[in-house]
């Protein structure tokens, strides 16, 4: 049996893809900041992870030392957006949104890195066209957009530095999504986009270090 790690599964597209795997017989191991989530499965193991704190971070690599699994996928989904309202830079808001969305997560990554599958494993980022130099030219929610780029640049170096160990790293978008985030009127359900990602998962790309939307690479 294969196993996932999906940061942020307590809720939309995090939870839509822990389902999603787990009806595709793989050991699901989620996480969620009080460790607590609505979804019950034998095959679903959850644990706390807070992306901002390094002792939640350490803590949990410890219990994954405990499982002794090798991950076969990674996949960072857990983000958040502290300035949708916003048109110009906050720098409270700024520094709150780097936190989780690229230093929290790029500390994550490197201290779980040991336990990825070599050769083979795969590392998805959850990006946005929001982080897109080409696409991105409104002026709204201006951190979230930094920090989405500034991942995708993460994402890109990361590749290139596991090339010899022949792990996969990818960005994603997941589209407009139904979600607290995406709200009402968003063109995608969780489902939909959990399907996506689940694709771009478990059939990696030649090519590493890539931007992908349902299939399809992206602009930087």
């Amino acid at each position: 049996m294969k196993t996932v790690l999906i940061t942020g599964v307590s809720r939309g597209i995090g939870q839509a893809l822990a389902k999603k795997f787990l009806a595709n017989d793989f050991l699901v191991i989620g996480t969620s900041i009080s460790g607590q989530v609505s979804l019950k499965q034998a095959n679903l193991i959850n644990f706390p992870l807070d992306l901002t704190s390094d002792e939640s971070i350490k803590e949990l690599l410890e219990r994954l030392h405990d499982l002794d699994k090798t991950i076969d996928i990674l996949i960072n989904n857990a983000g958040a957006l502290f300035d949708e309202d916003e048109t110009k830079v906050i720098i409270d808001k700024l520094r709150q949104t780097l936190e989780v969305n690229l230093i929290g997560t790029i500390n994550f990554i490197e201290q779980i890195l040991p336990l990825i599958k070599k050769p083979g494993g795969h590392i998805i980022n959850t990006s946005s066209s929001a982080g897109s130099l080409a696409l991105s030219m409104q002026h709204y929610y201006p951190c979230y957009k930094i920090s989405k780029c500034a991942l995708n640049m993460y994402t890109r170096t990361l590749a290139s530095r596991l090339n010899e160990d022949k792990i996969t790293v990818s960005s994603v978008h997941p589209g407009w999504v139904r979600t607290e985030m995406g709200g009402e009127d968003a063109d995608m359900s969780p489902e939909e986009a959990a399907a996506h990602i689940y694709e771009l998962a478990i059939k990696p790309p030649k090519e590493s270090g890539q931007f992908w939307f349902k299939g399809e690479k992206m602009s930087w």
